[in-house]
């Protein structure tokens, strides 16, 4: 609602975006914040393709790789200090308003202020999260307002994020120097003990970056480069596509080749995704056909193909997409990583710190080892598709490094089968986990499929009718008529579709 109505009062889909956004890091600090990290995507009608924002952060001059493994850690804690990279999201908000922005950011972020003000009612998702962290004393004193009378709210309660509505104020009112050289970077600085200093903050920069573009399912799939995941999304589908898959969605084959395409990537992820500049491919390369066709040869209709362990990654997103009446979609994706993030407090500034900076490792000479000054992989992987040059669908989810997988899955009921929002949201979903692998699969889908899966070699777990984990998935189709069409996913009570 905030973006319709801030695109109500002359903004664009940009302006709504971020809008949003704004709003939902007050009310669902769970997913999002301006403590963690953000990647857009945008495309205006008549644009060659979308412009792609990578405002992810970078580890601060501190970090010492070195030290962490002398100190006897084989990996960064996601509640360490050093798991803390910059922020990006205040960052991503200006450079993407500056660019495509129309009305000025304290008119963006007016919605979000008066939330975090006048206060809102909690969640069972944002209280349950707040319950985990009963026992650190350090969120208590650093985000006071979340925790009224010194107590660890019950849905339903209504709090008031009266230090956020302050550090808010300053981003409309001083842009991002307010935040990153202001009281809100000292507290970040502080917070991290000297990990994050002030010289990172003020040296965050965005990048517009390069898409990487795949053609698949009759259409043009795009998504941001590394650091991003992104390019497992695009590989999978178009590993999927070329091994002949079924026409009906229900057949126990559709399922096991959408999940041996996505085996087929994901157990190069750790080792491929990385800061750019440090990353073993160019992000072109990662998409060859020559690189991904040899993979058609190792999978097979009737078993599963052997490939090397995979590492699961959580992680609590949120995901937004939204289209103007001018037809600019922006696809908008922005994270705290593990719900709260790593549950350290800018004191005095009224926000949690992702910890995105735990999916860096400590392994000397890797491309993704901890260094100062390096992105880490991000599981963050926001999609934009086109048809004949033309935006026809805005996708995203969250879920951490189930990303891909999901976003596979309503790809290939949209595009390949043609099926309408509505009915790509309620098919049947499945995840694949590692340690050990095994897919997990909604019980709606049927002991049939279920079995059939199991004959092929899957270790299969039954899940729910609609897990809520497992989305929401975010969604705008659009057709060649113009016509919009959105649906909200069943497995989330806070997914919302709208339209003015």
């Amino acid at each position: 609602m905030a973006a319709l109505e801030v695109m109500a009062a002359g903004g664009n889909a940009v302006d709504g975006a971020i809008a949003a956004n704004a709003v939902q890091g007050v009310v669902a600090p769970e997913t999002c914040g301006v403590g963690g990290d953000l990647f857009a995507m945008v495309l205006r009608p008549g644009d060659p393709f979308p412009a792609v924002l990578n405002a992810s952060g970078r580890a601060g001059a501190g970090v010492d790789a070195g030290a962490l493994r002398a100190g006897g850690l084989s990996a960064v804690p996601y509640d360490h200090p050093a798991a803390v990279t910059v922020p990006g999201c205040v960052d991503g908000w200006s450079v993407l308003a500056e660019r495509f922005g129309r009305l000025p950011l304290d008119r963006v972020l007016e919605p979000a202020i008066g939330h975090a003000t006048e206060g809102f009612t909690v969640s069972a998702e944002l209280a349950a999260a707040l319950r985990g962290l009963e026992d650190r004393p350090a969120p208590l004193s650093s985000t006071v307002g979340l925790y009224p009378n010194g107590r660890t709210p019950a849905p339903g309660d209504v709090v008031v994020r009266a230090e956020l509505a302050s550090t808010l104020e300053g981003i409309a009112s001083g842009g991002r120097r307010a935040f990153y050289e202001g009281q809100p970077g000292a507290a970040i600085a502080r917070a991290t003990g000297g990990y994050v200093t002030m010289d990172d903050l003020r040296e965050v920069r965005s990048d517009w970056v390069e898409p990487l573009a795949l053609d698949v399912f009759g259409s043009t799939g795009w998504t941001v480069p590394p650091n991003s995941q992104g390019y497992s999304t695009l590989a999978a589908a178009w590993l999927f596509e070329r091994l002949d898959p079924p026409g009906d969605p229900d057949h126990p084959d559709f399922y096991h080749l959408l999940i041996e395409a996505c085996r087929a990537v994901a157990w190069e992820l750790g080792d491929l995704v990385a800061d750019a500049d440090f990353a073993p491919l160019s992000p072109s390369d990662l998409l060859r056909s020559s690189r991904l066709s040899d993979r058609l040869n190792h999978i097979d209709r009737r078993s599963t193909a052997p490939w090397p362990p995979v590492s699961s990654v959580p992680g609590d997103t949120a995901f937004l997409c939204v289209i103007d009446g001018e037809g600019i979609g922006v696809s908008l994706i922005q994270s705290n990583f593990t719900g709260l993030g790593s549950g350290i407090g800018a004191e005095g500034s009224g926000f949690f710190l992702h910890n995105r900076g735990a999916c860096f490792n400590l392994e000397p000479g890797h491309p993704n080892e901890l260094a100062p000054g390096k992105r880490p992989l991000h599981t963050l992987s926001p999609t934009l598709w086109t048809e004949q040059g033309r935006l026809a669908l805005l996708l995203g989810t969250r879920g951490g490094s189930y990303q891909p997988q999901l976003l596979l899955q309503v790809a290939a009921h949209l595009l390949h089968h043609r099926l309408s929002p509505a009915e790509s949201q309620a098919r049947p979903r499945w995840v694949l986990d590692h340690e050990p692998e095994r897919v997990r699969l909604e019980a709606a889908a049927g002991e049939k499929t279920a079995q059939a899966l199991t004959e092929k070699g899957h270790l299969v777990e039954p899940a729910g009718d609609l897990e809520p984990g497992w989305g929401p998935v975010s969604l705008i189709r659009i057709a060649d008529s113009g016509l919009r069409t959105a649906a909200t996913d069943p497995r989330s009570p806070t997914a919302l579709a709208a339209v003015r």
